[in-house]
C-alpha cells in the first residue's frame, strides 16, 4: 500500500523566539486535495515550505511521498510541483520560454504549448512575464508546477488575481488532476474555493491545528443551529433587531447588506424578523435558512479582527 502523499506528526518550527509551527499533525491521502487555511501568520507557509524541503523542522516527522523532504530532497523534487504565490518567473522571460525552460528539468514533461492552451495562455505565449496580468502570471506559475507531471502539487493561493472565468478553469483543471491520481495541497484565503475543491480542510492558527475535516463535517460540527440570512440596505441597527428576538440570538452584518441571524430558527423567528423589517421600512431580500458556510466557521474559530 502506498504511503500517504503527505504525513506530518508533531511538526515544530521556531524562528528565534517565535514558534511558527507548534505541533501540527495532518495527513493527505494519495489522489486527494487538502486545503490548509489560516489567518496571516498562522504557520501555513512555513508548514508547506517544510514539506517542499526548503525549510528544516526543529521537531516532529514529515514524510512526503514516503520521503523525508529535508534529507531526501534530491529524490523528492522531481516528483512534486510547486506553485509559489507571486509567480517566481524572470520579469523579462516570455511565457512559453519560461515554461519550456522548466520542462527541460523533467524526465517526462507535458507539452508546453498544449498546457498553455489548456490554461488559456496560448495567445500570451510570446508576452514577457512582467507584461502579463496578475491572473495570467498565476496561470503561468501553475503551468510551471504541472508541466513535469508531478505526483503531488503544492499550490499557494493558486487563483489569486484571477477573474471568475479563469478561476473556474483552474478549478476544473484541479478536478482533472485529482481524477488522474495527483495529490494537491493548497493554501487559500478563498473559503468558497476550499469548500468547492477540498476533500479535507485543515485550519491552523498560531501554529496549531484548531480544526480539520471535510467541509461538510466542519460546517455541521460548528453549527448547532441553523442561520437565517437575508439581504437589505447596509447599516441596519443589528442590535435593535437582536433586541426584538428572544434572548441569546445574534444578528451580524457579515458584509455590506448581508445579514445573519444566528440561533435556532423556527417560524416565529422568521416572522419576527419579517415584521421588524416591515416596521422599519426595510425590504428584506433573498431570505433563506441554512447552515453556516466555511467562511463563517473560519471566522468563529480564528476571530474577526484584522491581522497583518
Amino acid at each position: 500500500m502506498s504511503a500517504p502523499a503527505v504525513e506530518i506528526t508533531g511538526l515544530v518550527k521556531r524562528f528565534g523566539s517565535v514558534t511558527a509551527v507548534d505541533g501540527v499533525d495532518l495527513r493527505l491521502p494519495r489522489g486527494a486535495l487538502l486545503a490548509l487555511l489560516g489567518p496571516n501568520g498562522a504557520g501555513k507557509t512555513t508548514t508547506v515550505e517544510i514539506c517542499e524541503g526548503f525549510v528544516r523542522p526543529d521537531a516532529g516527522t514529515v514524510r512526503v511521498l514516503g520521503l523525508d523532504p529535508a534529507r531526501e530532497s534530491g529524490a523528492l523534487r522531481p516528483r512534486i510541483g510547486v506553485m509559489p504565490q507571486g509567480g517566481g518567473a524572470y520579469p523579462g522571460v516570455r511565457a512559453e520560454e519560461m515554461l519550456r525552460l522548466v520542462a527541460t528539468c523533467a524526465a517526462r514533461p507535458l507539452d508546453p504549448a498544449w498546457l498553455l492552451d489548456v490554461l488559456g495562455l496560448g495567445s500570451a505565449r510570446r508576452i514577457p512575464f512582467k507584461r502579463l496580468s496578475g491572473g495570467q502570471q498565476q496561470r503561468l506559475s501553475l503551468a510551471c508546477a504541472l508541466v513535469g507531471r508531478p505526483e503531488l502539487v503544492f499550490l499557494d493561493e493558486p487563483t489569486s488575481g484571477m477573474d471568475p472565468q479563469a478561476r473556474r478553469l483552474v478549478w476544473e483543471l484541479l478536478g482533472a488532476l485529482r481524477a488522474d491520481g495527483v495529490s494537491v495541497l493548497l493554501t487559500t484565503h478563498l473559503m468558497e474555493e476550499a469548500e468547492a475543491l477540498a476533500d479535507t480542510v485543515v485550519i491552523v492558527d498560531n501554529g496549531k491545528v484548531i480544526a480539520q475535516g471535510s467541509p461538510t463535517s466542519l460546517t455541521a460540527e460548528q453549527a448547532d443551529a441553523a442561520q437565517l440570512r437575508f439581504r437589505a440596505r447596509s447599516g441596519l441597527d443589528t442590535q435593535l433587531l437582536a433586541a426584538a428576538l428572544p434572548e441569546g440570538y445574534l444578528v451580524r452584518e457579515s458584509a455590506p447588506g448581508a445579514y445573519r441571524v444566528e440561533g435556532l430558527v423556527d417560524p416565529q423567528v422568521v416572522s419576527t424578523v419579517t415584521a421588524w423589517c416591515a416596521q422599519h421600512g426595510v425590504l428584506a431580500e433573498e431570505m433563506h435558512v441554512g447552515r453556516r458556510d466555511l467562511e463563517e466557521v473560519f471566522l468563529e474559530l480564528t476571530g474577526r479582527e484584522l491581522r497583518t
